[in-house]
Order: C-alpha cells, then structure tokens, then sequence
C-alpha cells in the first residue's frame, strides 16, 4: 500500500506541470485552467439555482398575501 501510494505521488508530481504548461508559442490558456474554470462555473450554477429558488420563495411568504379564517361565533 506504501509503494503505491508512493508511486502515484511520484507520477502526480511529475506530470502535473505538464498539464499545466501551455508553452511559450501560445498565447491560449491551459487545458488544466480551462478544466478548472468549467468546474468553478458548475459549482457556482448549482448553488445559485436552488438559492433563487429559495429566495423567491421567501419574498412570497414575506409579501404575499395572507388569508386569514376566522372561526365562526357560536352560541350566541
């Protein structure tokens, strides 16, 4: 378990500046920056989505209209 765990940090240690580089001839970004932006985007969607949702649910029960019943008067 110890060499394999050696080994993949080894070879993550090793390969991971080259995903990252973009070399000097280009003026693009990095396949691992836009891998990274695209996951950033996700996890902002997926919050931001059931936070409207909520939101405008509050501002419903804050500002709708209520309706109140009122029992009626007996025995009198």
């Amino acid at each position: 378990m110890k060499r394999t765990l050696t080994t993949l940090g080894t070879l993550m240690i090793t390969t991971t500046p080259a995903l990252a580089y973009g070399g000097p001839e280009t003026t693009e970004t990095s396949l691992l920056v836009t891998l990274l932006l695209g996951f950033g985007i996700i996890i902002i969607a997926g919050q931001l989505i059931p936070g409207v949702i909520l939101f405008t649910s509050a501002l419903k029960a804050l500002c709708g209209k209520t309706r109140k019943e009122t029992a009626p008067a007996t025995g009198r």
